[in-house]
């Protein structure tokens, strides 16, 4: 089952250095970088769902913090997914189906994308794929507790992975387990769920982070189903009509899991719970369930198989009835290779899809590019404002461009503080530092800027307010959704009365 994983890993590391990274990344390679006292008090006030993945790149960073280095793990997280696809078809239908499963995987746009994220999500589907192999086998006789191991840890990686539990036990289900398999699998999944306890409260009291999510609608389920089968139209058409002839065979022997019936289960499940959740409180995100694809090529791939063995069995025998089924034929290496050659030709339809997604215009933003354009405009004790202070997140990550420049905002900074953008003046502050400045430069949210939406936090409002009474906007330059613009403090008119002082606002 090399192949599909040689196939992934040329795949994963083709584009690979974008020259930029966008800012979800950039915040992986700025906490990853700090020392393992500073990690573990920023886990205490955010992002604790995340904290492992950030240990974990510690030692990675320290052999060489570059955006390439920070992608590997990812690269070849998501190189294991595919090689454990592959096994799993194999396991549970024979090692053709496990190859085509394999390279669907190494080919599908949604895995080439998380593949070349410095984050956390192609490692927690090869966990989740890992965990879901070690099911497999315990289910048919093997030891329990490599699976809880594998399972535990990655929830650890991400929390949602949890909701591989409900997927399995639709796959016991399915397979009409008998009691003592229902039994073991129990223990160990309140194992699982206790050891994530911890993780779950911590993350509760954080789930402000989460506010800027909205529920899920019809057209996000649509969505996701693209992203599982093939975003093309002539891809999805024709994985869905697979995907729905292995559906077919969810059912096995009685007490025996079947290839689709631990597919259908992982690709549906967790994004059909979390979606639904979602609709009371939302924690959908499409990355928070990739995990969940490899169930998809999967059934796709029993779907194929059932296709190629009905088409055998019409095959005229001497007499022109059915020829019967035969070991033989059943092996063919020649069937095998129509598969992979079907494969094939979805990559090249889906090559342009997979292609543009290396340019750093696909991720929502580019932070290098702002920090070129930093440094290009602001000098060497230039005033700068970040607007929000998730802005800082560009000047953390390329401090170079910003060498020498006054953090108008900042009280303290991030890794000393323990939070992410580190901690800013209180509004009153504010104001009277930029009362003292006649410009600065505005490192800011375009829609911010633009008065598209209002923000929550009293020190943003502030700095909001302060620039749009005192200052007029003047040059600016774009990138993405990034604006870095030179705001200046109009001149009055020659003879004119000096202005009174404004009142402070209380």
């Amino acid at each position: 089952m090399g192949a599909p994983v040689l196939v992934m890993l040329a795949l994963g590391v083709w584009g690979l250095d974008r020259g930029g990274m966008w800012r979800d990344e950039a915040v992986s390679f700025q906490v990853g970088r700090r020392t393992v006292p500073q990690i573990w008090r920023l886990l205490h006030e955010v992002d604790a769902v995340h904290g492992l993945y950030y240990l974990f790149l510690h030692p990675v960073l320290a052999l060489h913090p570059g955006e390439v280095v920070l992608r590997l793990p990812s690269v070849c997280a998501a190189a294991a997914t595919a090689g454990l696809v592959a096994a799993l078809g194999a396991r549970l239908a024979r090692p053709r189906v496990g190859l085509w499963a394999g390279l669907l995987y190494a080919v599908a746009p949604m895995a080439g994308h998380y593949a070349q994220e410095g984050r956390s999500y192609a490692l927690v589907a090869a966990g989740a794929t890992g965990a879901t192999l070690l099911f497999a086998r315990a289910v048919g006789g093997g030891a329990w507790w490599p699976y809880g191991a594998v399972l535990g840890l990655t929830c650890w990686l991400h929390e949602f992975a949890v909701l591989l539990l409900p997927a399995h036990a639709v796959s016991l289900a399915l397979a009409r387990a008998g009691g003592g398999v229902w039994r073991a699998w129990g223990r160990t999944a309140g194992a699982v769920a206790v050891a994530l306890l911890p993780m779950a409260l911590v993350s509760r009291g954080q789930a402000a982070q989460l506010a800027w999510l909205r529920a899920p609608t019809a057209q996000t389920a649509g969505a996701l189903l693209r992203g599982f089968l093939g975003p093309r139209d002539a891809v999805f058409w024709v994985c869905l009509g697979l995907a729905l002839a292995g559906a077919a065979g969810v059912a096995g022997r009685r007490g025996e899991v079947t290839c689709a019936g631990v597919a259908l289960p992982l690709a549906v499940v967790p994004p059909a719970v979390l979606m639904l959740a979602s609709q009371v409180s939302p924690l959908y995100v499409d990355r928070y369930v990739l995990y969940a694809l490899s169930g998809a090529p999967l059934l796709v791939a029993s779907g194929a198989e059932r296709v190629a063995g009905a088409v055998g069995r019409l095959r005229p025998g001497r007499a022109g009835r059915p020829a019967p089924r035969s070991p033989g034929v059943a092996r063919s290496p020649g069937v095998a290779l129509a598969g992979a050659v079907a494969v094939a030709l979805s990559f090249l339809h889906q090559f342009p899809l997979l292609r543009e997604d290396r340019d750093p215009a696909r991720r929502p933003d580019d932070l290098a590019a702002v920090s070129r354009v930093a440094a290009r405009e602001v000098r060497p004790g230039d005033p700068v404002l970040f607007l929000p202070a998730q802005s800082r997140n560009v000047a953390l990550t390329y401090p170079g461009a910003f060498r020498g420049v006054r953090d108008v905002a900042l009280a303290e900074g991030a890794a000393e503080s323990g939070t992410l953008y580190g901690r800013e003046a209180g509004p009153g502050e504010l104001r009277r530092r930029l009362a003292r400045l006649d410009r600065v430069w505005v490192v800011g949210d375009r829609r911010l800027l633009a008065g598209r939406w209002r923000p929550s936090g009293a020190g943003e409002r502030a700095k909001l307010a302060a620039l749009r009474e005192g200052f007029a906007g003047g040059e600016e330059t774009v990138r993405g959704r990034v604006a870095v613009r030179l705001y200046v403090r109009p001149t009055p008119p020659p003879g004119s009365p000096p202005a009174l002082p404004r009142p402070e606002r209380r």
